[in-house]
């Protein structure tokens, strides 16, 4: 474990002022949610589920915690009130073998995340964010928030704690390709790539990565004008330099991918994920951002507000797309493009 870092933001990220709080990651699952159960399960002593009714009547502590999105924006000290997970997980309440803990949320995936048993007992079960109950669209009636990593360890709608033996990856590290670690400090972001280099200039040359999983590719520094890249699966992909002018990136998940410097020129992005991509540089004359989500986005740097991104008259982008932007991001955005 690093050393406690609480009030501080780590490499990459970006503040958001208080009050903002995208809302990303799962669908709300169906309700009822007055009627909500919590299971405790696995390696415990005796298996136990709670009514809604019994966790709001447990003493509850309120904690000011941080949050970091795996999407580069953070919020710092956000008052979670709720109860100290290591309640229900003293070492009289488990068994000899308990090593993790999986919190799985009731969700049309049944999505999950796994952390360590001393990573479990440092977390805290919400039910309260800034002194209201935990919305839905935030992960409410009951959502764990696991301090010093990524905010996809918090997960939402939290209806069993399955304590485990052997750790077991969830959707998010299985599927998605996000480090099962997740440690902010050291930007545990992404697995490695799975592309092969082989594969991935066998794609590039064919120009056509449509509806492909390509996490983590490298394109940088290519000659990919009008790129076809519809609905692929593209998060943390590395297209810094590259000649995408007219490339289509409708419906894409570019979550984390970087653009820098790269020729974006009339390239669409329509519906496509952009959360957390590294835009600073790129031209985006006549690029259509209709509809992206945004939420940490770097447009301008930090280090020098003289690089940014080129943007014009026919750039497509929205007021309502920047308002969850950190404050520098939007108010460049705003000076550059004439917005509806």
């Amino acid at each position: 474990m690093h050393e406690d870092q609480s009030g501080k933001l780590p490499p990459g990220q970006q503040l958001l002022r208080p009050g903002r709080w995208p809302t990303v990651g799962e669908k709300p699952p169906e309700g009822p949610f007055d009627r909500w159960t919590l299971s405790v399960r696995g390696c415990v002593t005796q298996p136990k589920t709670l009514s809604l009714e019994q966790l709001l009547a447990e003493p509850h502590e309120e904690q000011a915690i941080d949050i970091h999105c795996v999407t580069r924006w953070s919020r710092l000290g956000v008052p979670f009130t709720g109860i100290p997970l290591a309640r229900f997980l003293s070492p009289e309440a488990l068994t000899a073998d308990a090593k993790f803990v999986s919190f799985v949320a009731r969700s049309d995936r049944g999505h999950s995340s796994s952390v360590t048993l001393e990573v479990a007992r440092m977390s805290l079960l919400a039910l309260y964010a800034e002194g209201k109950p935990l919305a839905i669209e935030y992960g409410g009636p009951v959502r764990v928030i696991v301090p010093g990593r990524y905010f996809y360890k918090s997960v939402k709608w939290l209806e069993a704690i399955e304590v485990l033996s052997e750790d077991q990856l969830g959707y998010w590290e299985r599927d998605a390709g996000y480090h099962n670690n997740a440690d902010p400090w050291q930007e545990e972001r992404y697995l490695a790539s799975g592309i092969t280099k082989q594969q991935a200039n066998r794609l590039i040359a064919d120009r056509d990565f449509s509806r492909q999983d390509l996490m983590g590719i490298d394109a940088s520094h290519r000659h990919l004008e009008r790129l076809k890249a519809k609905d692929a699966l593209l998060r943390n992909a590395n297209f810094t330099g590259s000649q995408l002018v007219e490339a289509c990136f409708d419906g894409a998940n570019l979550a984390n991918a970087c653009f820098r410097r790269a020729d974006l020129s009339g390239a669409s992005f329509i519906g496509a994920d952009l959360e957390g991509a590294n835009l600073v540089g790129a031209n985006l004359a006549g690029a259509d951002l209709t509809g992206a989500s945004l939420f940490g986005a770097d447009f301008i740097s930090l280090d020098d507000r003289q690089e940014h991104a080129t943007l014009d008259e026919n750039t497509k982008l929205s007021a309502s797309q920047i308002t969850l932007l950190a404050d520098h991001q939007e108010a460049f955005l705003k000076d550059k493009t004439t917005m509806p």
